[in-house]
C-alpha cells in the first residue's frame, strides 16, 4: 500500500519548483493533492500535470496573502472532501536583494505578507479540518534564511525566521490533539524561483560555495523529506525546523 494512499493533501505554491515536485511526490504515494498558486493557469497546468502522470490532483488558485481568497481555499475543501490530512505550505516569493537602507517599503511588505502572513492564513484554515478530524500534519516551507542570514536579505530571512517561529507556536497549541507542525530549511534550490542565480555564473559560483556538498539542492531532495516528515515514521516530531541544506547552516 501507497504512504498516503487515499489521503487528502493541500500544497500551495504547487504550480512549479519546490511545489509541483512535492504535489508529483504525494500523488505518487496514493494521495490526492490539491494544488493551489496564484496563477490559476499555472495551477491549473499543474493538476494536468499530475494526472497525466496517474495522479489525482484538483486546482485552486489562491493568493495566500489575502484572507478572503484563503477562506475560498478551505471551503472548497471542507465542501469537496470534508477532511485535511497533510498540508504543505510553500507559497512563497523571493523578492528583490536589497540591503536594509534601500529596500523598498512596498516590496518589504509584500515578501512579509505572502511568505509568513501567507502562512498563518493558511494553518488557521487547516487546524480546524484537522481538529475536526482529530489528526493531520503541516509543513511549513521555510528557508536556511530562517536560521542564519545573508547580506541583502533583509525581508526574506525576517520572514522565514517568522515561518520558523510560527511553526513552534502552532506546533505547541497542537501538540495534544494529534497534529504535528514543522518547518523544513531548504538551502538554495535549483527552482525558477532561483532563476536569476542559475543565469548569473558568479553568483551561482558564491550560492554553490555557501553548501559544503558544492552544489544547489534539487526539488525531488526537498520533497523527500516533506513526505518523510508527513508519514507516520515521523510521529515524535512536532515543532521541530529541519535544515535540508546540504550542510549550510551547519557551519553556524
Amino acid at each position: 500500500m501507497r504512504l498516503f494512499e487515499d489521503q487528502i493533501v493541500l500544497v500551495t505554491g504547487a504550480a512549479s519548483g519546490l511545489g509541483l515536485e512535492t504535489a508529483l511526490a504525494f500523488a505518487r504515494e496514493g494521495a490526492e493533492v490539491v494544488v493551489s498558486d496564484i496563477s490559476q493557469v499555472g495551477i491549473e497546468r499543474a493538476a494536468a500535470h499530475i494526472q497525466a502522470q496517474g495522479g489525482r490532483a484538483t486546482a485552486c488558485a489562491a493568493d495566500v496573502s489575502a484572507a478572503s481568497e484563503v477562506d475560498a481555499l478551505f471551503k472548497l475543501i471542507s465542501e469537496k472532501f470534508g477532511r485535511l490530512d497533510v498540508a504543505v505550505n510553500g507559497a512563497g516569493i523571493g523578492g528583490t536583494p536589497s540591503s536594509i537602507l534601500e529596500a523598498n517599503e512596498a516590496e518589504f511588505d509584500r515578501v512579509i505578507s505572502v511568505n509568513l502572513k501567507g502562512v498563518w492564513l493558511c494553518m488557521r484554515g487547516e487546524i480546524p479540518l484537522m481538529l475536526r478530524q482529530g489528526r493531520g500534519v503541516i509543513i511549513n516551507i521555510a528557508s536556511a534564511l530562517g536560521l542564519t542570514a545573508l547580506p541583502n536579505s533583509g525581508a526574506y530571512a525576517a520572514a522565514k525566521h517568522g515561518v520558523v517561529g510560527l511553526t513552534k507556536v502552532a506546533a505547541l497549541e497542537t501538540a495534544d490533539k494529534s497534529i504535528r507542525i514543522n518547518a523544513i530549511c531548504p538551502g538554495v534550490i535549483d527552482t525558477p524561483m532561483n532563476k536569476f542565480i542559475l543565469d548569473d555564473a558568479e553568483l551561482l559560483a558564491q550560492m554553490e560555495r555557501l553548501h559544503p556538498v558544492g552544489r544547489l539542492g534539487r526539488p525531488e531532495e526537498i520533497a523527500t523529506a516533506i513526505l518523510w516528515l508527513s508519514d507516520p515514521r515521523s510521529t515524535f516530531i512536532t515543532g521541530a525546523a529541519i535544515p535540508v541544506d546540504g550542510g549550510w547552516t551547519a557551519r553556524g
